[in-house]
């Protein structure tokens, strides 16, 4: 089982080079891979009473495929994750041309993790449906699997339209992996039948295994091997011993996990120093 780091997105700060050390810090360590949350835009809670979504306009959040341009000119080996980017918000050829780029400046460093979203105050912002953005995620997915793995493509599907047209450079990776998030029915479909991997949000427990073995069987009608699609979860530090992060652990890789990051964000740390220190620490309870 393959380990990794959530990037402290809300509480890492603005500093370059704190972003840097961090991001060297997680690879000298032996880290697998960095997993960054998105948002672009954060609401305003007191205008919306009632607001229940997990972050508003105070929290911070460096933009993905931006961060990873940066962090590939300063790892060289370590995996860069989305976890995950909204992409039913974004136009899907440009998120097709940001992937591509990252992972030729990575050289082939790139995991792309996606998801539907909760937030429809950014795709208000960003001028993109809410209500349909399901079902076309699949076909943004085909589309950019296409993209990036030939010159040229003529495609016309429900939503999107491309006339003779292609990306420039293609990347390194063919196709770039891409992994979804989520639990709700529709979301284990899509796992089992086209994607690579699955980022479950749910705990480790007997319902999370049934969820599991529901995705496998469907991957099995579907014709894909147990190999065929990695898993990945992750450990919060927060309101958690070193006990509970070595059971929670252990219990993801009795499922058959292949990825597990470690998450320090919201237990109280008080500077990206600390953080680091939280994954170093992690990392050899772990060994």
């Amino acid at each position: 089982m393959k380990l990794g780091v959530v990037f402290p997105q809300t509480e890492i700060g603005s500093d370059p080079g704190a972003v840097r050390e961090y991001a060297q810090a997680a690879e000298s360590m032996g880290y697998n891979h960095i997993l960054a949350f998105d948002h672009v835009l954060g609401a305003n809670a007191e205008s919306r009473p009632g607001w229940s979504g997990a972050y508003r306009h105070t929290d911070a959040f460096h933009e993905p495929f931006v961060l990873f341009g940066y962090l590939a000119a300063v790892t060289s080996s370590v995996e860069l994750v989305t976890g995950v980017i909204i992409l039913p918000q974004r136009q899907t050829a440009l998120v097709a041309k940001q992937t591509a780029a990252v992972d030729v400046l990575s050289r082939g460093r790139l995991r792309l993790g996606i998801g539907i979203g909760w937030n429809a105050v950014e795709y208000e912002a960003l001028g993109e449906n809410f209500h349909d953005r399901g079902r076309r995620s699949e076909e943004q997915i085909d589309l950019m699997r296409k993209l990036w793995t030939n010159d040229l493509i003529t495609y016309e599907g429900h939503w999107h339209k491309v006339t003779d047209a292609g990306l420039n450079p293609l990347p390194v990776q063919q196709p770039i992996p891409v992994w979804f998030g989520g639990a709700a029915p529709q979301t284990i479909r899509r796992v089992a039948t086209i994607g690579d991997g699955w980022f479950p949000l749910f705990r480790p427990d007997d319902q999370g295994r049934e969820l599991i073995e529901s995705m496998r069987e469907q991957a099995d009608a579907a014709g894909r091997g147990p190999d065929d699609i990695g898993v990945e979860s992750w450990v919060s530090i927060r309101d958690s011993s070193e006990d509970d992060w070595k059971r929670t652990a252990e219990a993801w890789r009795e499922l058959g996990a292949t990825h597990l990051s470690v998450n320090t964000m919201n237990a109280g740390l008080k500077s990206p120093q600390a953080h680091i220190e939280a994954i170093e620490r992690f990392r050899e309870v772990m060994e």
